[in-house]
């Protein structure tokens, strides 16, 4: 797909599908306005866990950078608000192996270094509350609940400063198909705004404002 079709863009193909529960909570957003994210979800679900050693929680850390395939697109759901669930060293990993973003329903850390990393980061809010000692994952690759809305391994992503959508992977082809038309047809409609057509009348033309 191309990375500039804007995420309003495929919410209003979505929504024209009934399909209107695909937002992530407004919460959750980038570190940086200009991150966008577009790419197959990989997803993972963790937990706090007090009773695990510094070291068996960061090998499990370890093992989780291990894990995510290269081009994917992060999607965790943490289960807590008490620790950040990506952090500088974290993000420079991701990086290397070309994950194309990270989004989690809980904190990040290191929050300027991350933006530094290059790796899209979106998230509900920072702290500097590390895992050691305190977090683990739970499962890879299994659906996960975020807000309303459920998101499985290998459904679409697509996010921008507007928020997060999710398009569940069976009908993402032809979602992806909708909205560059889409986009085609909004660019026509700038191109009469702009020539200065009268909206009414733009309208009536194009069918889309």
């Amino acid at each position: 797909m191309n990375a500039q079709v804007p995420s309003s863009v495929i919410y209003d193909v979505m929504k024209t599908r009934g399909e209107e529960q695909c937002v992530l909570p407004a919460a959750i957003h980038g570190l940086s306005a200009r991150h966008v994210v577009c790419g197959l979800a990989f997803t993972v679900e963790g937990h706090e866990d007090r009773s695990l050693s510094a070291h068996e929680s960061l090998l499990r850390w370890a093992e989780l950078l291990s894990r995510v395939p290269s081009a994917s697109v992060v999607v965790c759901q943490p289960n807590t608000r008490e620790v950040a669930l990506m952090g500088e060293l974290s993000a420079r990993a991701l990086v290397v192996k070309g994950v194309a973003a990270y989004v989690v329903d809980g904190a990040c850390r290191d929050a300027d270094l991350v933006e530094e990393s290059g790796l899209p980061v979106f998230c509900t809010h920072l702290t500097p509350c590390d895992i050691v000692g305190r977090w683990t994952w739970t499962a890879f690759g299994e659906p996960v609940v975020i807000g309303t809305v459920t998101v499985s391994t290998g459904d679409l992503i697509v996010g921008d400063r507007d928020g997060i959508i999710v398009v569940p992977k069976v009908m993402a082809s032809e979602v992806v198909a909708e909205a560059e038309a889409l986009v085609a047809t909004e660019s026509e409609m700038r191109k009469a705004i702009l020539s200065g057509m009268d909206p009414k009348q733009a309208y009536l033309k194009h069918g889309k404002f």
